[in-house]
């Protein structure tokens, strides 16, 4: 009887308890990654990005490398505004640091979490002075009917 209620316990602890969010080192946001990475940072960002992403996601962030396509997986376009508009600083951080489906993790040992921001700021970057993507042309509405004739 003792065991199920342990068991139980420890399951709704683990589902309620709060999950730790990656901070910047210096304690500011995401949302300011950009003012508080420092160059040190920003420098190491361009390195980590040739080393562990550019052969999937592209030297300029389209994501149209014949890695990616070989291993059938369609990258954001990330130079396209409307794409990179759509995920948050915070949504692109825990896809670098945790990985996403075959994308592996970004292994703390590689880059710390200050050069993960500033990777974020990095990647954000590629789609400054874009032209947004045009949008999609709309379906021809069909022609109204001859109003009849009295």
């Amino acid at each position: 009887m003792l065991k199920p209620f342990l068991l139980l316990s420890a399951v709704i602890l683990l589902v309620i308890a709060p999950t730790p969010t990656p901070t910047l080192a210096s304690g500011a946001s995401p949302q300011d990654a950009s003012s508080k990475s420092t160059p040190a940072a920003r420098e190491k960002a361009k390195k980590v990005y040739a080393m562990d992403c550019a052969a999937c996601h592209g030297d300029n962030g389209n994501g149209k490398t014949d890695l990616a396509t070989s291993m059938n997986v369609t990258l954001d376009d990330w130079t396209d505004p409307k794409t990179i508009a759509a995920k948050s600083d915070q949504d692109l951080f825990t896809a670098i640091r945790k990985g996403t489906d075959k994308m592996p993790a970004e292994d703390a040992s590689r880059a710390k979490d200050d050069e993960v921001w500033a990777l974020v700021v990095y990647i954000r970057n590629f789609s400054k002075n874009q032209p947004a993507a045009p949008a999609a042309p709309a379906a021809d509405a069909p022609a109204p009917a001859p109003a009849p004739q009295r």
